[in-house]
């Protein structure tokens, strides 16, 4: 296994340096089985994100827009003590597609790299960055857009490369 690079600012670097090469991986991927790809995928994750602690991070927190369901507009407002009504008009907006979102990015929960409702975060927040569902094909391209960002992502990535034999 690569060794784990967790410098944000290294990885931004790297991910520039990368674009023609990642976009040739993309490409590479296709001739892939999807569900020999995603198999990949869940066991290169499963060992590289315990190895990252996203609370030092944060960078999803900083640049992703979150989608909120109902469920969780109330689920947070009660942590909050305060009404939903009152939680969806200081947090929350309607997205052009008619999704319910946090109204700014960064999200309004960050402070220090830490989520101030983590135990409460919203479904998005602990999905991310969704190594651990299929269809990693499908959503390759998503997914190299937050390969600058996320370390895990870029670890992943990285060790992908190696593990399927791509050079570019």
């Amino acid at each position: 296994m690569l060794p784990i690079i967790i410098d944000r600012t290294y990885i931004q670097i790297q991910a520039e340096q990368k674009l023609d090469e990642n976009d040739s991986f993309r490409s590479f991927l296709q001739k892939i089985d999807s569900d020999e790809l995603d198999a990949m995928v869940h066991a290169i994750n499963e060992k590289i994100t315990p190895l990252i602690n996203c609370t030092d991070c944060g960078g999803c927190c900083r640049q992703l827009m979150i989608n909120v369901t109902p469920e969780e507009n109330i689920k947070v407002a009660n942590h909050l003590n305060i009404t939903p009504q009152a939680f969806k008009e200081k947090y929350l907006e309607e997205s052009m597609q008619g999704k319910i979102i946090m109204n700014t990015i960064p999200c309004h929960f960050l402070a220090d790299s830490k989520c101030m409702i983590y135990e409460n975060r919203f479904t998005e927040c602990r999905a991310f960055p969704h190594l651990h569902e299929n269809n990693f094909k499908g959503r390759l391209f998503g997914t190299l857009i937050h390969y600058a960002m996320c370390p895990i992502i870029y670890n992943v990535v990285e060790q992908l490369k190696l593990d399927v034999g791509f050079t570019d």
